[in-house]
């Protein structure tokens, strides 16, 4: 089976499951980055800095960048990533199939309705239902979307929010399989314990004390100011929080949280340090209001590093992942009240550890290594 794979850009995600892909005995993979060379480092807005990973991100599997004639390269607009030579690099390695990661772009459309018919189609996304709204625009869009997945033989959904949303726009009980969405849980559940604690000590946390985590960019859709307004309602000792990243918000929050002493701040940590952040904490929490907070996989990231999930109803992973009072809870987005509420009840040590082991036994089942066999399965027809 020879498989063309089309995504944007290297991702720290997506990079280990295609090296995993490739090392199948029955698959053949390459895949083609369609931004254009040297993406996988490259300027992101919302942590508005250079992003450079330090894991590898191209290493064993073949892929090629093609070149993009946009006028206005990047993610940000449809128009964004056109590739005048995509379907002729792709018709020269004769693929049996292919998995195209997003429509969202020019040349990603033009790629699903040039090979639909000609070789099977298969489609990766986690886009959800969770910021419906109604209207005639709505409308258009529901039409639209239906058209884009009428082209689309197979659909590898992420979870429980992204199967719905492919259900709506016309595929079928049988164009449908579960490929979870994860992470390379491995790396994550390495224990850290003495550069845990070293963090903790540099940031004069005592070990028995709690500490809350926020991860990810300072943006109005992951909502981190109603996370500091209710941290700072509970006004109670012995707990943490800590703003890990950048963004647009971060003046505010820092203004917001000036003389508090039990609120602290760090710039955006590049992978190999995330782990060790996340098992300095003891609970980890994305209240994300959204629109278009798809799945999470932060939250997957601080699961495989047994830690308790407090998340909103607004965050794609929420029923998948988080059981309420097993290993974390869920509350309603944007309810200050219920935050409040949600973080008094999980603000007990004994209570978190628990948790924490519900975590890393509920993410077993995630696993890059279950993806891939799901994939490989699929692709085989079973």
């Amino acid at each position: 089976m020879r498989l063309a794979i089309i995504n944007t850009h290297p991702i720290q995600y997506y990079a280990p499951v295609f090296k995993l892909l490739h090392q199948q005995p029955n698959i053949s993979i390459k895949v083609f980055y369609t931004y254009g060379e040297n993406s996988a480092n490259k300027y992101d807005p919302g942590f508005n800095r250079n992003i450079n990973w330090d894991i590898p991100l191209l290493d064993g599997y073949p892929y090629e960048y093609i070149k993009n004639a946009a006028k206005d390269v990047g993610t940000h607009t449809f128009r964004g990533i056109i590739n005048p030579d995509l379907i002729d690099k792709i018709n020269d390695y004769k693929p049996d199939a292919i998995l195209i990661y997003g429509w969202a772009h020019q040349s990603h459309l033009k790629a699903i309705y040039h090979f639909k018919n000609k070789i099977p189609v298969y489609f990766r996304g986690d886009s959800t239902l969770l910021d419906r709204k109604t209207g005639i625009k709505n409308f258009m869009k529901y039409l639209f979307l239906k058209w884009v997945y009428n082209h689309v033989d197979h659909a590898l959904y992420t979870g429980t929010n992204n199967k719905a949303y492919f259900k709506k726009y016309g595929l079928n009980e049988s164009q449908l399989s579960f490929v979870p969405h994860s992470i390379d849980n491995d790396r994550f559940t390495i224990e850290q314990t003495e550069d845990a604690a070293l963090l903790r000590q540099k940031l004069n946390i005592p070990p028995d004390d709690i500490l809350i985590l926020f991860a990810g960019k300072f943006e109005s859709k992951k909502d981190p100011l109603l996370l500091l307004a209710a941290f700072l309602n509970i006004d109670k000792p012995g707990v943490h929080l800590l703003f890990v990243g950048n963004g647009v918000l971060e003046g505010q929050l820092k203004e917001n949280a000036s003389g508090k002493a039990n609120v602290h701040f760090m710039d955006f940590q590049n992978q190999t340090f995330m782990p060790i952040v996340y098992q300095a904490a003891d609970l980890f929490c994305l209240p994300s209001k959204g629109p278009a907070e798809t799945w999470g996989l932060v939250v997957n990231e601080a699961m495989a590093c047994k830690k308790a999930i407090l998340v909103s109803d607004k965050v794609g992973c929420a029923i998948d992942l988080v059981k309420p009072g097993y290993n974390g809870t869920i509350f309603k987005a944007g309810d200050i009240n219920a935050l409040t509420n949600a973080l008094t009840y999980l603000t007990n040590k004994k209570l978190l550890v628990e948790m924490g082991k519900h975590s890393r036994e509920i993410i077993e089942g995630w696993s890059i290594n279950v993806q891939v066999k799901k994939i490989g399965l699929i692709l085989n027809g079973e």
